[in-house]
């Protein structure tokens, strides 16, 4: 194949690219002789990125870097070289095969004049160090890719070493610059100034220093901008990034319905992507579904974070907490603040007070439940101290709700009601209701400890319905146990003992709106409407039937998305396989040269690296070395539907036991969901 046929092929394979028709240019680069010219290997890893093949793209980057060393083209490996760094840092999460892609390029390029390769090089390892906790070498090496990237045009150079500056202000202190900084960077991304990659990229670290910061007024602002952006210019990774932020921003602004589904959908669309970095969509998840009331959801996608090597506090330890376990609540949160997980990361703040504020909050919040004064002060000094060095609101109502939590334990009803409410004020300002719901139960704590028994039962009632609006069910119910409420129709009337048992039974199950009335005898409550309780409705219609899992799942759903997404591992072909082997390599290099400069943080880092290459490739293969088959559709139904029953029927026995007991006996699980008439004594439900 000749030079113009090579550059016909290019060229339409790059239209191919402009029409997002990622397939399409992957056939074109790959069809001929002309799929081994440096310019198709580069289409090539585009192509691949835009599709999801994470693996292919660095393989075709390291065929680019092999043919460029090959044909003696010095500068140009370096820049390959550099590219692959690049790729893993922004996905991975791996740090070790970073650093000896960066080695490697900067070998390519020792003698050589300065040039756009090292304003890569430089912006590549600046937030690699940044990721890593390194502060005073991450600024060095912001600096000299913002210098080299204005010296030599490198835009994302520029563009990324600012952004690096900026977050590394905002850790410093310096929040007000930091914020300034970022906000030039944002302007220059909506400008279009820069390259998709390097404009999403960016876009997702923006509101990541937002959230860092716990200023979710911020964060929203930003995430609506990428929001806006995303659609038509958004490649590879970022669509998904995007929809993890919004998650975030549902999250504290509700629904809880609504942020479940981003999250969910943030999952499916990350996964081809990322690799440990998964671990954060995955939390997020968990944070949503802790806030729904799903403990069983919110742990397991929690504990598949942890299988990625990501952090599940605090949200672990509040699902214990929730549960009632408080001393393995206790003990989880000490540990987490006593030994962080030390795991790179551009989502959260890698090191510094910011990154333990949320876990002190939570730290603050189990310690008053379990009556801890010790622990409890000094997690609210540590809040304090945190809040006034860095300017947010949140942070401000975080430590005031410590305050509050602490008061009430002093017996200062006065000091409680005040330091709460003035909480609640803030969380309702940065448009954060949850919060504000949870805030405002402190605050009718301190009324009732001060013997203002109706100020303290109308601050309950203003809760629960802000939980209730919210999405937040199980703690809106668990608001309700709290609220004295007189006797009506709708609550449990005890049977008359006289009365003869008929051989067939009565009940109700009819959904009105979003309650439902469940009835048996004369007793009659009224309930929320749970996704279960619709389940078993659709059971009890049909007594008898065998309904599929899915089936149920598609009927709820109505069309919109089944909300059971893969979250598992990543399926491996043998050239992905292999491709974890070659970084296993370059992590030993890592170690191997780290214990050589007795850089022993460094080494114990790519020590983390290599456990998890290895994790993964044993997640992917089963017995005997064969592949594992990821979890298909109908398991995830399954696992689904069975967690909503169960969950539903759990929360419906705290307001009518006899039908949870009847229930929980007669209603089968599993891939099959079936409701069992009882042959001695049937019911007949009114559905």
């Amino acid at each position: 194949m000749g030079d113009d046929d090579v550059d016909e092929l290019v060229a339409s394979a790059r239209e191919a690219l402009a029409e997002g028709d990622w397939q399409r240019a992957l056939e074109l680069v790959g069809c001929d002789e002309g799929s081994s010219s440096p310019e198709c290997l580069e289409v090539g890893a585009e192509a691949a990125y835009g599709a999801g093949d994470f693996e292919r793209c660095i393989g075709f980057w390291e065929d680019l870097h092999s043919l460029h060393a090959k044909l003696g083209d010095r500068s140009e490996a370096g820049r390959a070289a550099a590219m692959i760094a690049m790729y893993l840092m922004m996905d991975t999460g791996l740090m070790a095969p970073v650093r000896g892609w960066l080695r490697c390029a900067e070998r390519h390029l020792d003698g050589l004049d300065e040039d756009a390769v090292r304003a890569i090089i430089a912006m590549v390892r600046g937030y690699e160090r940044f990721m890593c906790g390194s502060m005073v070498e991450a600024k060095v090496h912001a600096t000299a890719a913002i210098d080299l990237g204005e010296r030599f045009g490198v835009v994302p150079a520029v563009v990324i070493g600012r952004t690096c500056t900026a977050r590394l202000k905002i850790l410093d202190g310096e929040v007000d610059e930091g914020i300034e900084l970022l906000e030039e960077v944002g302007a220059l991304l909506m400008s279009g100034a820069a390259d998709p990659l390097t404009t999403g990229m960016m876009y997702c670290e923006i509101i990541c220093a937002a959230q860092g910061l716990l200023m979710p007024e911020l964060a929203a602002q930003w995430t609506d901008v990428m929001e806006n952006w995303r659609h038509g210019s958004a490649v590879g990774g970022i669509h998904g990034r995007c929809r993890v932020h919004r998650a975030e921003l549902l999250r504290h602004s509700g629904t809880c319905e609504l942020a479940e589904a981003e999250a969910l959908a943030a999952c499916s669309e990350l996964r081809p992507w990322m690799r440990r970095e998964f671990g954060w969509p995955l939390v997020e998840l968990g944070n949503i579904r802790l806030r729904t009331g799903d403990l069983d959801g919110a742990e397991e996608a929690y504990r598949q974070a942890i299988d990625h090597s990501w952090s599940a506090q605090p949200g672990l330890a509040l699902v214990h907490a929730a549960r009632g376990d408080l001393d393995v609540a206790a003990m989880m949160i000490t540990d987490a603040i006593e030994h962080p997980i030390d795991i790179p990361s551009k989502e959260r703040p890698p090191f510094g007070p910011l990154r333990l504020a949320p876990l002190f909050d939570a730290q603050a919040e189990i310690a008053a439940l379990r009556g801890d004064r010790p622990t409890l002060v000094a997690a609210a000094t540590e809040l304090r101290a945190t809040a006034d060095r860095f300017p947010s609101a949140m942070l401000r109502a975080l430590a005031g709700l410590a305050e509050s939590r602490l008061a009430l334990i002093d017996s200062d009803p006065e000091r409680v009601v005040s330091a709460a409410s003035l909480a609640v004020a803030e969380l309702n300002a940065v448009g954060a209701p949850f919060e504000a719901a949870m805030a405002r139960l402190v605050v009718a704590d301190g009324y009732e400890s001060g013997g203002h028994v109706e100020q303290a039962a109308f601050e309950r009632r203003l809760a629960r319905d802000g939980l209730a609006s919210f999405g937040a069910e199980m703690w809106a119910e668990r608001v309700d146990g709290l609220i004295e409420q007189a006797p009506s129709s709708h609550h449990d009337v005890s049977d008359d003992a006289d009365e003869s048992v008929p051989s067939t039974r009565h009940a109700v199950f009819r959904s009105e709106g979003d309650t439902r009335t469940v009835g048996w005898g004369t007793a009659t409550v009224v309930v929320r409407d749970l996704k279960g309780l619709r389940y078993i409705a659709r059971l009890l219609a049909e007594p008898g039937r065998e309904f599929h899992a899915s089936q149920l799942v598609r009927l709820e759903t109505a069309g919109e998305p089944t909300g059971t997404v893969d979250t598992g591992f990543v399926v491996l072909d043998e050239a992905a396989k292999e491709s974890y082997r070659r970084r296993l390599i370059d992590i030993d290099d890592d170690i191997a040269d780290a214990r050589a400069d007795n850089d022993l943080g460094r080494a114990e880092l790519a020590e983390l690296d290599r456990e998890y290459i290895v994790a993964e490739l044993q997640r992917a293969t089963g017995l005997g070395g064969r592949d594992r088959v990821a979890l298909d559709g109908a398991e995830r139904a399954r696992v689904s539907a069975t967690r909503s029953v169960r969950y539903a029927l759990d929360r419906l026995g705290e307001h009518s036991p006899d039908v949870a007991s009847h229930l929980h006996q007669h209603v089968h699980t599993g891939t099959y969901l079936c409701y069992e008439p009882d042959a001695l004594r049937p019911v007949d439900w009114i559905i």
